[in-house]
């Protein structure tokens, strides 16, 4: 039976993960500045990998501003991402600063009791780089294929690059990651939160109706 030779096809990226991104201006201002300092004064604790800051509710009391800024763009990503049928107010809840040495990382994590998790640059070199991993990828290298160039198919990660002012926002499932940056010869620091929800979700006839507050 003679085969045709029609190769069309279509390949279909279904359920994707959304990376939401987008830049601050202007730059952090003076008052922005002191204020990180103060947070950085109140002490810092190493996990080995990086360093955070001992204040993990720095939004509470300081950057009214930079806390705004990051809540608008949260409302944007609920909108648009997570469109909920029901009105519910997402809002954060810890907020700290991580500062990460020449050489140091910040090992691969998710962000427990959080719904949507940010991170902020404020200082950041040309090459550093916010890296995210495949949650399926221990279902996926059951059987262990080698790729002769990566695709958004095959890749078990994706990097992106990080830069000053810049907002990334993610889910908080999603496990991500900082490689050693040998070649940094700087301290990157950056402001990381997470996010939880008010409002009634679920359905009352399915009998998984929860009121949040």
């Amino acid at each position: 039976m003679e085969i045709g030779n029609n190769l069309e096809h279509t390949i279909y990226n279904i359920f994707p993960c959304p990376i939401y991104r987008t830049k601050r201006e202007p730059a952090l201002l003076p008052k922005e500045e002191k204020e990180i300092k103060e947070i950085f004064d109140k002490g810092i604790y190493s996990n080995m990998y990086n360093s955070s800051t001992e204040d993990t509710y720095i939004f509470n009391s300081k950057l009214k501003n930079l806390k705004h800024f990051c809540e608008e763009h949260i409302k944007l990503y609920v909108n648009k991402i997570i469109s909920p049928k029901n009105e519910l107010e997402f809002y954060i809840t810890q907020s700290w600063l991580n500062i990460t040495k020449p050489g140091e990382c910040h090992h691969n994590h998710t962000h427990p009791n959080s719904i949507i998790s940010g991170a902020f640059y404020i200082a950041t070199e040309e090459t550093d780089e916010i890296t995210f991993s495949d949650p399926n990828f221990r279902v996926k290298e059951i059987l262990m294929l080698e790729q002769k160039e990566y695709n958004i198919w095959n890749s078990g990660t994706c990097s992106f690059s990080v830069n000053n002012n810049e907002l990334v926002l993610f889910p908080s499932w999603l496990h991500h990651g900082v490689d050693a940056n040998e070649k940094a010869t700087t301290n990157r620091i950056s402001l990381a939160f997470n996010t939880f929800v008010r409002g009634k979700i679920g359905d009352k006839k399915l009998l998984t109706e929860l009121t949040l507050k």
